[in-house]
């Protein structure tokens, strides 16, 4: 998984106008240049096509020269709350989660950009929506989602799929629910082939399977009124008692205790045949370990008895307030959400960012691998930490400070099903007292 946005949100959490057809405005004389903050990419060209190409594209068109400052992996957090604070810095920023809610009075509003960019490029994802629109406004632009999915080894699953009646060569699919899953696991964890899914305290590996786990259950933190604490139910219960014995019966130990590099290094260690990941998995094993990338396959999460869910991670893109010239930065971000460079700025990053614009459900990226088509497909059921509550400074906290990751990871290591539901209570009830 990319850490970048995930451990942004968590550190972040507990500190609490011209169209594109005709081209980008020339720049009033005071505007000279414009900065755009971001995080180095795992995907390193996707960072490179921006400071080669974009660029210097804008700069010859507009007469703006557009700055591209990279902040290491970790460290954007920091540096978007000093610059929040002090109202000094960059004018553009990258987001991750739920920043746009988090600096609210900080950003300007985007609305006007994202609706045309939504008429002229197929609409947007709902999930785009949870995203970055606060108080009925848009507060950002949404770029993509790192998605988090099942990756799972082809060939150790085969003995399976001859089970249920996949005999065909080439003919697999990744199990449906969660108690398939669970079936697969036992007789795989038998053959000295077990699963390996976070429980420890990282910053989204835990959380790319327990919340969709806890959702697809019909379990939930709190009402959609971002109030009312709902986390104890039957339905909760189901699914703490469901995440117990998938741990016993079908993954290793360890992962009470790993964080997000962990499930990565017991992957291309061989000792683990299904965990839940962004595309890095795939990426790495073909770049550097190919025989692995060969029988490393990825599918959706599976179903539950509410259905399927997938975990949002989106990154967007803020314009300050207190940039100098407002409307020379809304005129560069509405350029670079034009198709032609947000479209060529996707194709570059290998699907690592889903789009949330449905122009590119069925863009040429898609095929060059094929097996990174379900994290396009997992935008329709995605959502942020905390839903069906809005996004929240609570839910934020709950966030940082693990409730439902604990609450599962305590029942794995025995504690009673009742006993983890209350103490997650107790939390909720203490984080969403002031809403």
């Amino acid at each position: 998984m990319d850490t970048t946005s995930r451990r942004a949100f968590l550190e972040l959490a507990a500190l609490g106008a011209v169209g594109a057809a005709l081209g980008p405005r020339r720049a009033s004389a005071a505007t000279k240049s414009l900065t755009v903050l971001h995080e180095s990419s795992f995907i390193k060209t996707y960072d490179e096509y921006f400071q080669k190409v974009l660029a210097p594209a804008y700069e010859k068109e507009a007469g703006v020269k557009v700055t591209y400052e990279l902040t290491s992996v970790g460290s954007l957090q920091t540096r978007v709350t000093t610059i929040a604070e002090t109202g000094s810095g960059a004018d553009i920023t990258a987001n991750a989660f739920s920043w746009p809610f988090l600096f609210d009075d900080k950003y300007l509003d985007v609305s006007d950009i994202a609706e045309e960019a939504g008429k002229k490029q197929g609409g947007w994802y709902d999930a785009a929506n949870e995203a970055v629109f606060v108080n009925g406004k848009w507060k950002a632009i949404p770029f993509g989602n790192i998605g988090q999915l099942m990756n799972w080894r082809t060939d150790w699953f085969t003995d399976w799929f001859k089970e249920v009646g996949f005999k065909e060569v080439g003919v697999t699919k990744f199990p449906e629910t969660w108690e398939e899953l669970y079936e697969v696991g036992k007789k795989l964890k038998a053959k000295d082939h077990p699963f390996g899914f976070e429980l420890g305290h990282g910053f989204g590996d835990n959380h790319g399977w327990l919340y969709p786990l806890l959702w697809s259950y019909g379990g939930h933190e709190v009402e959609p009124d971002g109030k009312t604490v709902a986390i104890d139910s039957d339905e909760t219960a189901r699914a703490v008692d469901f995440a117990r014995k998938f741990f016993k019966d079908t993954m290793l130990d360890d992962v009470l205790g790993w964080t997000d590099v962990s499930n990565n290094k017991a992957w291309f260690a061989e000792q683990i045949s299904c965990t839940n990941n962004a595309e890095s998995i795939l990426w790495l094993g073909k770049r550097d370990f190919p025989e692995i990338g060969a029988v490393t396959d990825q599918a959706l999460n599976p179903a539950g008895p509410k259905g399927r869910f997938h975990l949002l991670a989106p990154v967007s893109h803020s314009i300050f307030a207190f940039t100098s010239d407002p409307e020379a930065a809304r005129a560069f971000l509405r350029w670079l959400t034009d198709e032609k460079q947000l479209g060529s700025w996707f194709a570059v990053a290998d699907t690592y960012y889903q789009p949330f614009l449905h122009a590119y459900d069925n863009a040429p990226m898609w095929q060059v691998e094929p097996r990174n088509i379900p994290y396009r497909d997992a935008m329709a059921t995605a959502h942020l930490p905390g839903w069906p509550a809005p996004a929240s400074r609570h839910m934020a906290e709950s966030v940082a400070k693990y409730v439902v990751v604990d609450m599962f990871a305590k029942a794995c290591a025995g504690a009673p099903t009742k006993d983890v539901i209350r103490n997650a209570e107790a939390q909720l009830k203490e984080i969403y007292r002031s809403a």
